[in-house]
């Protein structure tokens, strides 16, 4: 691998890590911060995701490992209750490499995305709305709330992801490694039941 790109992303992990920073601004900031051109190729998403994991291992891994339970056990909480919207949790909490300062994000499945609204006006939930782009590259509605956490004493991002209900195909399909990028309900109480802390 490029050197340089290692070195951006070795940079970029620790922003990752210590302030909760996406991979995409941190690798931007990484390379600002190494004075390199704007026109410098950066580091692809499993170069970052390996640089992460080697930051978390040599500098954080027992407190990682809390944090990443505790991060877990919310996102289950909030898939039961969003059980009807069949929902896939993915990004760094099911991947394993989530801190305090991670959000949690989950994809929602439904004919309409008011209904989605609606269900947490019925349940008291605060949100803010806005626009991402989905699994499939269209734009969809990000339904955001911040949840308490009592083990980190602070809030925690929760982004809801409302896709059609034709989404979900082939969301939970595995890669050419192998690797699957979320997780249903049962995929992630399995993962916990066994202890293990990154996905495959």
């Amino acid at each position: 691998m490029d050197s340089i790109k290692a070195e951006i992303a070795a940079v970029a992990a620790r922003a990752v890590v210590e302030e909760g920073l996406d991979f995409s601004p941190a690798k931007r900031r990484a390379a600002q911060q190494l004075g390199l051109s704007a026109r410098q190729g950066l580091p692809d998403h499993e170069t970052m995701e390996q640089a992460v994991r080697d930051y978390i291992a040599i500098f954080c891994p027992e407190s990682q490992a809390q944090e990443l339970a505790v991060l877990r056990g919310m996102a289950l909480v909030w898939m039961e209750r969003l059980a009807r919207f069949q929902p896939l949790l993915g990004g760094a909490v099911w991947r394993g490499t989530a801190t305090r300062h991670s959000d949690i994000y989950l994809q929602l499945f439904c004919e309409d995305a008011k209904i989605a609204e609606i269900t947490l006006i019925d349940m008291g939930i605060r949100f803010a709305a806005s626009q991402v782009t989905g699994l499939h590259g269209e734009r969809v509605d990000a339904l955001s709330v911040q949840i308490w956490c009592a083990d980190f004493k602070s809030y925690v991002g929760l982004h809801l992801l409302v896709n059609d209900v034709d989404g979900i195909r082939g969301a939970l399909h595995t890669d050419g490694q192998g690797r699957r990028w979320r997780a249903d309900v049962k995929a992630l109480r399995t993962l916990m039941d066994n202890g293990h802390h990154a996905s495959t």
